[in-house]
């Protein structure tokens, strides 16, 4: 471990010298992406916040000289940056990768009409779902849009690739993906920081045939997307993001992205390498040659056996999924790679006789806004449709009040749908829950489907000022900016009654009887009806805590009801006295008062109240 330590060091050392010595930051790959962007002249950025690409847009803000936004969803991220390259000015849009779901209608459609100035979408792919509903493998896009797509493996390739795709994107007139994934967004790495590039603007002409995409002038441009995949194709087995290490002959490893990394940690010179910077189109020859001239070639990437089954259709005798266990899901390492092909066993530790690790699962911060809430819901046994945001964590012990989770927006059309194909006595005892950003995101044009088809189910919006999944980022209800520019606020209240809900009731997020009271009340009305809980996310700069509680143990029944919220401050343990106990540890509580509100025999109350 000495050893260990002393390499350390050792290697902090020669990062923090070479730091000095040239123009190098140690950035996240999202700061690199962002640095590109400066540096490549991009004008105007726009993305919706999602894990692991959030800070990609944060870190764009910074700077003056290009414009960005927060926009409502993907989509119109997209829509934005490609507004923006048609007007002759250089575009971006980042999202993770169930974003580019919601963003493919433009993309598709864009792969038709090309470009005028450069146009890049990253997309973050998420291998291990750390903090996503699926694993998706976005490169299936690149291959069925028939887009240009990069994959960068290092901080500093973050930059570059960027800066390239911009250059690629105006040579081939083509929208170009930058795919990312968890590992290089969110890991460090040595970065030239180099000056931007001032890009002037590519001048604008009018010209409908080629942005135009009515059926007339689709045709021809069809045909003119495959001409171009057939430059892309030739070009992709010479250009120099394509590279060649030639080490042992005796394994062959074709890789990009992070599995590079991965791989050349694992078996270093003890094998070959063929790094694919550009994922799509793949280099037929360039492959091939490769292939040739090792003794057995393995293809290693995560999520879908995309590049192994294009070697396979061209003809190439590759080894891949089969060679590693599970590998169609979840994350690399290099320990499995080692195992899997030179057969060595690094595992330092066997963990088949450890004591099980304690399950430590994502909880709700101490003093949400979303916890009493979701424990009023679960007390009236309703079936609730939840949402994409914090509160989907109300689906586990001990709230478990969450009974259907699977996509933005879907909070409110899955209670539509519940009542449509169930019927209005399965209404009466359903909720669709749905968080302030997701509602803006994608909740709006479900609201309006529900209205206009008279269904009345009984949705709540919990509004707790901000995008709290993601980082606390600001969307058009908060009224400010990405650049902390006060600017219109959406009114949520007059957006509900603009599309038809007549009953729209603002609540307390804490005020739990009156919270109770009205979804009793709204839940026996033959109408749509909207209920907003409103308070601010404890995470919030702006939040200011409340004097923390404590409990009275004499009061104590020794009950638990208030340890049943979840809340991380409240425990149970043994007082001096042996007595069974409610315990509120006072640096993590907020203040919020939900468990006092619970507590039937007047045990808790605030620090210094009377009756402490």
């Amino acid at each position: 471990m000495a050893e260990n330590h002393a390499k350390m060091s050792h290697s902090n050392i020669v990062v923090e010298e070479q730091m000095k010595k040239s123009n190098m930051q140690f950035l996240l790959g999202n700061e690199a992406i962002a640095r590109g962007a400066y540096e490549a002249g991009v004008r105007v950025a726009a993305a919706y916040p999602g894990t692991p690409s959030s800070e990609i847009i944060f870190n764009i803000a910074k700077y003056d000289e290009i414009f960005s936004e927060w926009a409502v969803n993907e989509k119109v991220s997209a829509e934005v940056a490609m507004g923006a390259s048609i007007a002759g000015a250089r575009a971006m849009c980042s999202m993770k990768h169930v974003g580019l779901n919601v963003a493919a209608d433009l993309l598709f459609t864009a792969s038709y009409s090309g470009v005028n100035a450069g146009f890049v979408i990253c997309v973050a792919d998420d291998m291990g779902m750390h903090s996503s509903q699926n694993e998706q493998d976005s490169r299936h896009y690149a291959r069925a849009a028939k887009v240009m797509m990069l994959e960068p493996s290092t901080s500093a390739e973050c930059k570059d690739y960027l800066k390239r795709a911009f250059e690629l994107s105006e040579d081939f007139d083509v929208p170009v993906l930058l795919r990312l994934c968890t590992r290089t967004c969110h890991s460090r790495g040595l970065v030239e920081i180099e000056d931007r590039k001032e890009v002037p603007l590519i001048n604008y002409e009018k010209n409908s045939e080629k942005y135009v995409m009515a059926p007339a002038n689709a045709r021809p441009r069809h045909v003119a997307v495959e001409a171009r995949q057939a430059r892309i194709a030739q070009w992709a087995n010479t250009t120099d993001l394509n590279q060649v290490e030639m080490h042992d002959k005796r394994i062959g490893v074709i890789a990009g992205g992070v599995a590079y990394q991965y791989a050349k940690e694992a078996l270093g010179e003890n094998a070959s390498y063929l790094k694919l910077g550009v994922v799509y189109p793949l280099p037929d020859k360039l492959m091939a040659d490769f292939v040739s001239k090792v003794d057995v070639c393995y293809v290693i990437e995560e999520l879908d056996p995309f590049i192994e089954q294009h070697c396979r259709a061209i003809g190439l005798p590759v080894k891949g999924k089969e060679c590693f266990p599970n590998s169609l899901t979840f994350e690399y390492s290099v320990a499995m790679l080692k195992k899997a092909i030179l057969g060595i066993d690094t595992e330092l530790y066997d963990f088949s006789s450890a004591p099980a690790t304690p399950v430590r699962p994502p909880i709700m911060c101490a003093g949400c806004t979303h916890r009493g809430i979701f424990y009023v819901l679960k007390k009236l046994d309703l079936v609730i449709s939840g949402d994409i945001g914090c509160y989907t964590l109300a689906a586990f012990p001990p709230l478990s009040a969450m009974d259907a989770q699977l996509d933005m927006g879907a909070g409110v059309s899955m209670a539509h749908g519940m009542e449509m194909g169930a019927g209005r006595d399965f209404a009466r005892r359903t909720v669709g829950v749905i968080g302030d950003s997701t509602f803006v995101h994608s909740g709006i044009t479900s609201l309006i489907d529900l209205v206009y088809n008279k269904g009345t189910s009984t949705i709540i919006i919990l509004d707790n000022y901000t995008t709290g999944m993601t980082g606390q980022q600001h969307h058009p209800a908060t009224g400010i900016t990405i650049k902390g520019e006060k600017t219109h606020r959406l009114d949520l209240v007059k957006l509900c009654e603009a599309i038809g809900v007549r009953r729209v009731v603002p609540v307390d997020a804490f005020d739990l009887e009156r919270f109770r009271e009205v979804v009793e009340e709204e839940l026996t009305i033959d109408e749509p009806s909207v209920i907003i809980t409103q308070g601010p996310c404890r995470l919030l700069k702006e939040f200011k805590n409340k004097p923390p509680y404590t409990v009275n143990d004499d009061k104590c029944v020794s009950c638990a009801i208030c340890v049943k919220i979840g809340c991380p401050a409240l425990t149970m343990r043994d007082n001096a006295a042996g007595k069974r106990v409610a315990v509120i540890n006072e640096l993590a509580c907020s203040g919020c008062g939900v468990c006092a509100g619970l507590c039937k025999f007047d045990a808790m109350h605030t620090k210094g109240e009377v009756g402490q």
